[in-house]
């Protein structure tokens, strides 16, 4: 473990955990700030526009120059019921940075307003949009935590109903089954600074809506993981999401789809917004090179 990691880690500790328990969320849930705009940064290097969809906001950054025509659209975490944060931005930022792809931000609904229903209507209308402009280019899903358990069902969702497979997938700690069931999640509690399976499982099931929580567009765990694009998982040790990612990663070989999971043992969830952490660079550089070999295949 890095020192700035531990370090982080460190830091975490000392602020309340609002996933201890599912009344300890809902009063969090009451001071939810709004979605954290786009940093002045990102502004300067891309060119950023922004539309609605269905009522919901769509923003879309393509570097000023050296674009390549690539295409990923990023969804970012928060469990399904909180809004973009700034670490969401570093992460888009240093990918756009790394790639020259054009990234595309949809900012779907939250729960428990909004339903994975709900938001699948609008990533379908999204999903399209970018394919359609992407011509022969290569268009990527991308996402960290919940967002990263979105793109897995958008993947399926494309298969399901013959929609041109994305080129692939990349996630970071990403969030596969809302039940929180899995055996190996308690003996991480006392690692992971950040999360707790009471208040993940509670937003899970606001999510669902009308839904099964083990439905795959909810849980994508729980899919046959057959006849999809390639997956490459960035997973921190200190995560109670570590299991489901392992058990993903291994139900999806069996069945032929390719994944490749990196875990870093001493990690936290989403380490990649940490960008000061060698850990987070590290697999940021390897993401990038992931959205990169595609524009050149």
């Amino acid at each position: 473990m890095s020192l700035a990691m531990k370090l982080t880690g460190l830091l975490l500790r000392g602020k309340p955990n609002v996933f201890v328990t599912e009344e300890r969320l809902r009063e969090a849930l009451r001071h939810n700030p709004p979605d954290a705009p786009v940093p002045e940064s990102l502004r300067r290097f891309c060119l950023v526009s922004t539309e609605t969809v269905d009522g919901h906001e769509v923003i879309t950054l393509t570097p000023r120059s050296g674009a390549t025509g690539t295409e990923v659209i990023y969804l970012h975490g928060g469990v399904y019921v909180r809004p973009l944060v700034s670490a969401h931005w570093r992460i888009i930022e240093a990918l756009i940075r790394r790639t020259g792809a054009t990234f595309v931000v949809p900012l779907y609904g939250l729960a428990p307003r909004y339903t994975a229903d709900d938001a699948y209507r609008f990533l379908d209308t999204v999903y399209e949009t970018v394919v359609q402009r992407a011509g022969g280019h290569p268009v990527f899903l991308a996402g960290d935590s919940c967002g990263a358990g979105l793109s897995v069902g958008l993947a399926i969702r494309c298969r399901d109903e013959g929609l041109r497979a994305p080129a692939g997938r990349v996630l970071f700690s990403p969030w596969l089954d809302v039940t929180m069931t899995n055996p190996g999640i308690p003996a991480l509690t006392q690692l992971d600074p950040m999360l707790a399976p009471a208040g993940f499982a509670a937003a899970g099931r606001d999510w669902a809506g009308g839904r099964s929580v083990t439905d795959p567009l909810v849980s994508p765990l729980h899919d046959t993981l057959e006849n999809l694009p390639p997956i490459t998982i960035y997973q921190g040790g200190h995560d109670i999401l570590l299991p489901d990612a392992e058990k993903f990663a291994a139900k999806a070989r069996a069945a032929g789809t390719p994944v490749d999971l990196r875990v870093w043992p001493t990690a936290i969830h989403v380490f990649v917004g940490a960008g000061w952490t060698p850990e987070a660079r590290q697999a940021l550089r390897d993401a990038a090179d992931r959205i990169r070999s595609a524009g050149r295949n």
